[in-house]
């Protein structure tokens, strides 16, 4: 029995100083990065912005891979299910960590579980705007013409569920207005519409929104985020213009498989941290009209967490099915 006993603590012995070994030397290989989304977007552009300036912190390239497909959770549940070693890590955004947990009736990993925050990389506001046509030039006078003629004005979305739409029902219920929702495949189709008078708002990300408003095409009259923008600094927050508290974003960071070691966690955690510093990620993101944000990964994690309960109560207040 001792000897049983002495060979067991030889061998775990073994293996821990393996384990100590191994992520003391990390990263040793090259790191893959997993975008859930095509090639050539917002996410995609950041994330290799990213892996560039990651590849010169720890040494070693970072490869991105693009698994796009069911809004985000194609992707993400490759990174979900990716051995824990810190060579896969992934981007993790609003839909497949706040929304999908709620709004489809199953999906393949549960956020909550299988996925360990890194890091907030940036919060994006969006921009409410409304048609030139219409006649109204803030949000107190949206409310009023939306309650004076319920489900007339119109407010296009890249699709159900994303954050156009959610930013729309959220407006819906804190206001007591109704509004009719016209979901579009993308983004780009709904603003056509918006400028050619055919929708009276949409919510908009800032760096689709700003070549049309500062083409006069579309007004804004109100920003999501709880400070005004920089882009922008004339137009009110959603708060200050009479909806306290009101607050909506797209966002994204950096998450590992659950059980990835933490050693390797606050390594990426730090290095991502300075990269926010770098003059080249602050540019990109300020051009974007999004804001910087870092800090723990305990800070991410609250922050996913906070996200999810929201947005849990704005999909199930307005009925929100997927489609």
């Amino acid at each position: 029995m001792l000897r049983i006993i002495s060979f067991a603590l030889v061998i775990f012995s073994t293996v821990i100083s393996s384990s100590a070994i191994a992520q003391a030397s990390w990263p040793s290989s090259p790191i893959t990065l997993i975008v859930p989304y095509a090639p050539g977007g917002y996410s995609d552009t950041r994330m290799r912005l990213l892996g560039r300036k990651l590849t010169e912190k720890l040494g070693q390239p970072v490869v991105i891979e693009n698994k796009a497909g069911a809004g985000g959770i194609v992707g993400t549940n490759l990174i979900a299910k990716a051995n824990p070693d810190g060579y896969t890590i992934g981007c993790g955004s609003f839909a497949p960590l706040a929304i999908n947990p709620t709004l489809m009736k199953s999906i393949p990993y549960d956020a909550s579980v299988d996925l360990a925050p890194v890091i907030l990389l940036e919060t994006s506001p969006l921009i409410l705007s409304v048609s030139a046509q219409l006649p109204v030039k803030n949000v107190s006078e949206l409310i009023a013409l939306a309650k004076k003629d319920p489900n007339k004005l119109t407010y296009g979305s890249s699709g159900q569920g994303g954050a156009h739409h959610l930013s729309g029902e959220m407006l819906k219920a804190e206001a007591k207005i109704e509004l009719t929702h016209v979901p579009y495949k993308g983004g780009a189709p709904a603003a056509t519409d918006l400028m050619a008078g055919h929708l009276a708002m949409m919510f908009e990300m800032g760096y689709a929104a700003l070549p049309s408003i500062k083409a006069e095409k579309i007004r804004p009259i109100a920003v999501t985020s709880l400070k005004r923008l920089a882009a922008l600094p004339n137009v009110p927050t959603m708060s200050e213009a009479g909806l306290p508290g009101f607050e909506s974003y797209n966002w994204q960071g950096i998450v590992v498989p659950a059980k990835t070691p933490n050693a390797i966690v606050l390594r990426l955690n730090k290095a991502i941290n300075e990269i926010l510093q770098d003059p080249d990620m602050a540019k990109a993101i300020a051009d974007g009209v999004s804001q910087p944000v870092g800090g723990t990964p305990e800070s991410f994690g609250r922050f996913i967490k906070a996200e999810r309960e929201k947005w849990a109560k704005v999909i199930k207040t307005a009925n929100i099915t997927a489609e």
